[in-house]
């Protein structure tokens, strides 16, 4: 094989001949949870290897162009949709996972979800203080800090006058950010290494400890006898056999790749819970016109500032929407600006006029992923019609933001696109903006599908993160998550996975 760029990350690209590993513990997926997992079982002295589908990339490999960037840092190249092709469903690929691509936020599990989870979900040890211990040291690993006043960027700054407008409630969001640039570009990489992402901080520390990455490797399948795993099966970018013989196999593939990959497994799921109720807190943009000042919203720290008037926990709350601010770089921007021709030109050479805000529904859709053609995964999700009233008034709420921050004109992208000026056209944005194919949506929170919890019935996994039915196999990503969490899911899924890594060591130690 090539000498690696960086010692213990190896390419399937790079394989020379098939390759067949014995280890304690294989991790497949590198992002916020597969990270954890691989670090944690390092430093206690574990022969631990990672799969990741998609390759290894460092700073300079990161040339902020959307062309380039979202190919290499998306799964699907960016494409990937719900199977009705009405939502976008944005999720990273590569060594890192999504906390390579995403901006930065970090909130915790909200009290009033981790509740639900012990009282509705049969979930042990997820109580606010148990958590505590794994919530403040993921904090203090990724140097989690609150965004200052004087870096919110005139992008957020009118979602915060809108706000204060109004006398909603809102405020400054909190990043794992250290030696940020402020450039503008997070969600195609940080050409500066100014995130403190799994790349950086966690997986460095695993390495160290003598972990070893493989990417470019995608797993295709759990080795098992229905009672106990032995290893994975996979194949390298080149065509080259993988096979990795372990005791322990972590999936942290996200929702959708973790189970996707126990449906080709075929493991035991007598009660019909594999790939089952997944969420994806679905979004849409919005866009509001400056025409006396110039935003340059492209410009200095994406997302630091929330609105979460119209956001409550409470099962069934009729205020289920969180609104964030959602600027896009020009080709985002373009396809999702109304028009065509002339009149699509004119919109775009308001561009530096533009704030874009989103409104992300904190979802009680439940969808399925299921196994299709050659492989690729199908998401099954339509909102049901108590969601899609949601992001109506998400939708509403955030034009209403825009028109009380000062633009005059506010823009709803859809088939056809509502133009609103003054708060009494509100109206204009009906129930018809919502319906399916009536305007594009967004999704980059996958979570379900594996869900945790003590009861087999209604669960996939233990609380402590291994398969019911099938010893030794863990789950350390977001498909644990037994609901939406109505907001940023990244320190969730790392600190749920720290919390369940002395599971996994000890399984590996057995």
């Amino acid at each position: 094989m090539k000498t690696p760029r960086t010692p213990g990350v190896l390419s399937g690209k790079d394989l020379e001949s098939d390759l067949v590993l014995d280890v304690d513990a294989v991790v497949i997926g590198t992002g916020a949870g597969g990270s954890i997992a691989l670090r944690e079982l390092a430093r206690a002295g574990c022969n631990v290897v990672a799969l990741e589908e998609g390759s290894d990339h460092l700073p300079e490999d990161f040339d902020q162009r959307e062309d380039h960037m979202l190919p290499e840092l998306f799964a699907e190249g960016g494409g990937r949709m719900t199977e009705d092709l009405a939502i976008t469903v944005l999720q990273g690929r590569g060594v890192g996972g999504s906390t390579v691509h995403n901006t930065n936020l970090c909130k915790r599990t909200p009290t009033e979800i981790l509740d639900r989870w012990a009282q509705k979900h049969a979930v042990l040890g997820c109580s606010v203080a148990e958590m505590e211990p794994s919530f403040a040291a993921i904090e203090r690993d990724l140097h989690v800090t609150r965004i200052d006043d004087d870096d919110i960027n005139a992008n957020n700054d009118a979602l915060r006058r809108g706000v204060k407008t109004l006398g909603w409630r809102g405020g400054n969001l909190s990043h794992n950010r250290d030696g940020c640039a402020r450039s503008g570009f997070c969600e195609l990489g940080c050409a500066y290494n100014g995130k403190n992402n799994a790349r950086k901080s966690v997986l460095p520390v695993a390495l160290s400890a003598g972990a070893r990455i493989y990417c470019d490797v995608r797993a295709l399948r759990v080795l098992h006898d229905g009672i106990r795993v032995s290893g994975i099966e996979a194949r390298a970018a080149n065509g080259r056999s993988v096979k990795i013989r372990a005791r322990v196999v972590v999936l942290a593939a996200s929702a959708v790749g973790s189970a996707l990959l126990a449906l080709q497994s075929g493991i035991h799921d007598p009660h019909y819970q594999l790939g089952q109720k997944l969420h994806i807190h679905p979004g849409a943009a919005i866009a509001g016109y400056f025409d006396d000042r110039n935003i340059d919203g492209w410009r200095g720290i994406p997302q630091s500032y929330e609105c979460t008037e119209h956001l409550d926990f409470a099962e069934g709350s009729d205020r289920r929407v969180w609104i964030t601010t959602a600027f896009a770089h020009p080709i985002g921007a373009a396809t999702m600006t109304p028009g065509f021709g002339a009149a699509h030109m004119g919109a775009m050479r308001r561009y530096r006029h533009l704030v874009a805000l989103t409104a992300v529904v904190h979802d009680e859709t439940e969808g399925v992923v299921s196994i299709g053609d050659a492989g690729r995964p199908v998401l099954r999700y339509e909102m049901t019609p108590g969601d899609r009233a949601q992001m109506l008034k998400g939708v509403r709420a955030a034009a209403e933001l825009l028109l009380a921050a000062g633009a005059t004109e506010v823009a709803v992208p859809g088939v056809p696109p509502r133009i609103v000026r003054t708060r009494a056209e509100l109206g204009r944005i009906d129930e018809d903006v919502v319906r399916p194919h009536g305007m594009p949506l967004t999704a980059v929170h996958p979570m379900g599908t594996l869900r945790m919890g003590e009861d087999p019935f209604t669960s996939v996994v233990k609380s402590t993160g291994e398969h019911h039915h099938l010893r030794g196999l863990f789950v350390a990503d977001g498909s644990l998550f037994p609901s939406s969490l109505g907001g940023p899911p990244q320190i969730s899924i790392y600190a749920f996975a720290l919390h369940i890594s002395r599971h996994i060591v000890a399984a590996a130690r057995a």
